[in-house]
């Protein structure tokens, strides 16, 4: 070899040899589009990498116990429910398969449990008592254009006798006066009396508002010539008398266009300690795609959703007794797209941070603001951006919660729009004039983001998708952590796992983050292969995990501390502990967890000993169960203990 070729070939060696070393000195994330799979194996494993970007590994059910996870809630035993109902899918629904499944993080045990109703697209929340309220579900799946045989749709019947209520059978025939076309009810219905409206200052009656009773109506044959096109009244067979004359159906137009999914009234407790459900009494409303959030006063509201027609159910929102097993409805009216996030705020009034799941009008019920809802009074929030690009956003009441931040995350356009947001928001609720401000942005647009409060304060942001239900091969590869008093996001190791519409997240006991769940439409760029529901649990260990020396411990104490009391625990770490936290545990579902809070206590310590105290605003620390973390010096978090505020 002469010296010319001599001297290229070692500057060659010195070329390859600097880059690897840039590679290795890089922050990992980004290593695998420049290096082989080995070799970025062998970078995401080194304790280094690890103790600053964490680490994720895929559980891979044995196939019998494999569902399509839709919900997740941690219980109070330190299980996780996992529920799928038909797991949208038709032939499940269609051959009445529900599946539920309780999986133990430890052990590593899966159990399958019977699951009563198609428990898919349901409401869920924890009770005081540390039971799982589950209210909502699917009645039928939608039709798209193309596959619906008979002309349907909603029918308003009105009541216009001030003296009784009238109930329809399911069956109820109605024909229209001017079209003379006759459809026919699936369901019963129930249509209040009318209201007599009298004058306030003479007291002079004036008329009758008729009662309203809504019913999906289908044509009695099929075909498109039983479609209608314009406003009609119809007809009521079957009645008599006063009753025929007091009662009738206004519909608009009766098409063969899409039907949408339609939901149920059915509502459960699911019990960790028996592992079953146990039937409570229904929601006064069908809904499919509710939000439940817990009041002041400890009884849970019940907001939105598809009702038993497929209809946005028309703001009429109710609240569960948890002493009595039953609902109510609020007496007010007020309308909120599809799992709405909604949070109870310590002054008793609920936050809603405009982010929804899609379903209802794009102009009703879509700004942010604080609601009361005992006036049903409606301040609206200024300040945000992107405004238009909230429905499949993320929200997270931001720790500790006593600070009243909240921050909305990414989110996208109405519908099946292709738009998506890289924003971040923050708005400060104990300001006294409360505005959005953007915080730092995401390198790209994400719908459907997943974010996750550790017990050192910080928040993970994972996965989500550019476009609709990751269409166009569009999954987000890409973790943050949020560093809430810096506002600062720093990208952390990659998910193996795309994660979008139906995903979801919870944090564990023993500190670790646990994902589930996503649905695409399609499985390649070119959206011609049908997706495949991810049926994959993957775990996140965040760095903290991955620090020097051991984790502070944390154990004995009392299992139930009350509002304002204190509770003393033995941790060998007692002296470098910093923050104590009270962490409510999730119940995920479409990337909308609004039972996520971690509450900061106040702590002394003394030798081994650890004594905290608890707040004593019940709108701040609710009643039920809550995991206690100690976090030291390090950053580095105890495993959780369980603690009840009753």
């Amino acid at each position: 070899m002469n010296d010319r070729a001599g001297r290229r070939r070692a500057r060659r060696l010195a070329i390859g040899t600097a880059v690897v070393l840039a590679l290795a000195g890089m922050n990992g994330p980004w290593l695998y589009r420049f290096g082989t799979e080995k070799y970025h194996q062998y970078t995401i494993n080194k304790p280094e990498y690890k103790a600053a970007n964490g680490k994720w590994e895929i559980i891979d059910f044995p196939e019998e116990y494999r569902q399509n996870t839709i919900h997740a809630a941690l219980l109070r035993t330190g299980k996780v429910l996992l529920v799928a109902g038909s797991g949208n899918n038709q032939d499940n629904f269609d051959a009445k398969k529900f599946d539920t499944r309780i999986w133990d993080p430890v052990k590593g045990t899966i159990k399958k449990v019977p699951t009563p109703a198609d428990l898919f697209c349901t409401g869920h929340t924890q009770l005081a008592n540390g039971n799982l309220l589950i209210a909502g579900g699917t009645k039928r799946y939608e039709k798209l254009q193309g596959d619906v045989t008979k002309a349907g749709g909603l029918m308003i019947v009105h009541n216009e006798n001030p003296d009784e209520p009238i109930t329809l059978p399911a069956g109820t025939r109605f024909t229209g006066k001017e079209n003379g076309k006759t459809f026919v009810s699936k369901d019963p219905v129930l249509v209040p009396r009318a209201k007599k409206v009298f004058d306030k200052a003479t007291g002079t009656f004036l008329r009758n508002d008729p009662g309203l009773g809504r019913i999906y109506v289908e044509a009695q044959k099929r075909g498109q010539k039983y479609e209608t096109g314009t406003q009609d009244n119809y007809k009521v067979h079957g009645l008599n008398g006063a009753d025929a004359k007091n009662t009738y159906g206004i519909a608009q137009k009766l098409a063969l266009d899409k039907k949408d999914f339609q939901g149920i009234r059915d509502a459960f407790e699911f019990d960790p300690v028996a592992e079953k459900y146990i039937k409570v009494d229904p929601m006064k409303e069908a809904r499919w795609y509710p939000t439940l959030t817990t009041l002041s006063d400890g009884k849970i509201l019940s907001v939105s959703g598809l009702d038993d027609i497929g209809q946005l159910v028309p703001g009429k929102n109710e609240v569960f007794d948890p002493k009595t097993k039953k609902w109510t409805y609020t007496g007010k009216v007020r309308q909120f797209p599809t799992y709405p996030a909604l949070f109870l705020m310590q002054n008793g009034k609920i936050f809603y941070s405009g982010s929804n799941a899609g379903y209802g009008p794009d102009d009703v019920g879509r700004e942010p603001g604080v609601w009361d809802v005992d006036t049903n009074r409606f301040a609206k929030l200024p300040g945000l951006s992107d405004p238009k690009l909230l429905e499949t956003s993320g929200t997270v009441l931001l720790p500790p919660a006593q600070d009243e931040k909240y921050m909305v995350i990414g989110g996208g356009g109405v519908g099946e729009s292709k738009e998506s947001s890289e924003k971040t928001r923050i708005v400060d609720l104990k300001d006294a004039d409360p505005s959005f401000e953007d915080g730092p942005s995401l390198e790209k647009g994400t719908r459907y983001p997943n974010a996750s409060i550790l017990p050192d304060d910080n928040v993970l942001i994972s996965g989500g998708s550019e476009d609709y239900r990751g269409r166009g091969d569009s999954n987000i590869f890409q973790a943050h952590l949020y560093d809430t008093a810096k506002n600062e996001l720093k990208r952390v190791a990659d998910p193996l796992v795309g994660r979008n519409y139906h995903s979801g997240s919870i944090l564990l006991p023993d500190g670790r983050l646990m994902f589930f769940g996503s649905d695409s439409l399609y499985g390649d760029k070119a959206n011609t292969k049908p997706g495949e529901f991810e049926q994959r649990i993957e775990i996140y260990t965040p760095p903290y995990l991955y620090g020097d020396g051991d984790r502070p411990s944390l154990s004995g104490g009392p299992q139930t501390i009350e509002r304002g009391g204190r509770g003393t625990f033995t941790s060998s770490s007692a002296a470098k502990v910093k923050k104590v936290r009270l962490i409510r545990p999730s119940a995920a579902t479409h990337v909308t967890d609004v039972d996520q809070r971690s509450i900061a206590l106040d702590f002394k310590a003394s030798g081994d000993k650890l004594t905290v105290t608890v707040p004593e605003n019940r709108n701040l620390v609710q009643a039920g169960w809550y995991m206690l973390f100690v976090t030291d010096d390090k950053g580095t978090p105890s495993k959780a203990q369980w603690v009840k505020v009753p």
